[in-house]
C-alpha cells in the first residue's frame, strides 16, 4: 500500500480552551488535491492552522510522508514541503514583485520563469513593490511565492476572496495548470464551491468542527441537495449561485 503524502488520525484541536477541530480524519495522496468546503466559522481555516502548528492539538496525529509531526514547529513543516497561502497574504509591502519571489526561493521546478509563466501578470509587474498591486495580483503573488518554496503540498486558504471576476479567471486558470498539468498536491479552503470543486479531485464538508460529508468533487458538484445543506448553495439549471 502506498503511504499518503500527509495523513490526519482522529485530530482534536483548537485555541486554548476552546475545540474548534473534532476527531478529523483524511488522507491526501502524493500529486492528490482536497477541497475544504463549508459554512463561515466550521472550521476550515482551522484545519490549515492546524495542519501548520499553529493551533493546540488535543487528541490525534498529523503525519508527513510517514512520520509524526503533530508537535513539529511550524517552520520546521515549511522546511520539511508544506506551504501555505494565508487569507492575509502576507506579501513583503517593500519589496518589489521579483524581490518577494527570491526571498525565500528553494531549488526545484518552480523558480522565476516557471511562476512567471504561470502568473503573467507578475512578470508584467515584477519590478513593482507589493503595496503597489491590487488586491488579486497579491493574492498571484502569495501563491507563486509559496510555490517558489517548491513545496509537495500547497494549502489555499480562501485565495479567491474579494477579487474581481476578471482576476478570479485568471487566479484560477493559474491554479488550474498547477493542479492539473504540474501535478502540485494541494488543499484548498474556498467559498467558491463551485470552483473549488473543478479544479480539486476529492472535497470534504466540515459542519462544526467535523467532516461530515466525503465525495469525489465531480460527484459533490452534481450532488445540489448535499451542497444546499451544507453550505447553502443552491443550483438552478446546473449553475450554482450563492444564495
Amino acid at each position: 500500500m502506498v503511504e499518503p503524502l500527509l495523513s490526519f488520525k482522529n485530530v482534536r484541536a483548537g485555541y486554548g480552551e476552546a475545540v474548534v477541530l473534532d476527531d478529523i480524519t483524511f488522507d491526501i495522496p502524493e500529486r492528490g488535491s482536497l477541497a475544504v468546503l463549508g459554512r463561515n466559522g466550521v472550521g476550515k481555516s482551522t484545519l490549515l492552522l492546524t495542519l501548520m502548528g499553529f493551533t493546540q492539538l488535543r487528541r490525534g496525529s498529523i503525519s508527513w510522508r510517514g512520520a509524526d509531526i503533530s508537535r513539529l514547529a511550524p517552520h520546521r513543516r515549511a522546511l520539511s514541503g508544506i506551504g501555505w497561502v494565508a487569507q492575509e497574504r502576507e506579501i513583503f509591502a517593500n519589496l518589489t514583485v521579483e524581490e518577494n519571489l527570491t526571498v525565500a526561493s528553494r531549488p526545484g521546478r518552480w523558480d522565476l520563469p516557471a511562476v512567471f509563466e504561470l502568473f503573467p501578470r507578475l512578470k508584467e509587474r515584477k519590478l513593482s513593490k507589493g503595496n503597489q498591486l491590487s488586491g488579486g495580483e497579491q493574492q498571484m503573488l502569495a501563491t507563486a511565492r509559496a510555490l517558489m518554496t517548491n513545496p509537495a503540498l500547497l494549502l489555499l486558504d480562501e485565495p479567491l476572496e474579494g477579487l474581481a471576476p476578471i482576476i478570479v479567471e485568471e487566479l484560477v486558470r493559474g491554479l488550474r495548470k498547477m493542479i492539473t498539468e504540474e501535478g502540485t498536491a494541494v488543499i484548498l479552503v474556498e467559498q467558491h464551491a463551485e470552483i473549488a470543486l473543478s479544479l480539486t479531485e476529492h472535497a470534504v464538508l466540515l459542519e462544526r468542527g467535523a467532516i461530515v460529508h466525503r465525495a469525489r468533487s465531480a460527484d459533490l458538484l452534481k450532488d445540489h441537495a448535499t451542497l444546499d445543506r451544507y453550505i447553502g448553495l443552491r443550483v438552478a439549471e446546473g449553475k450554482p449561485a450563492q444564495r
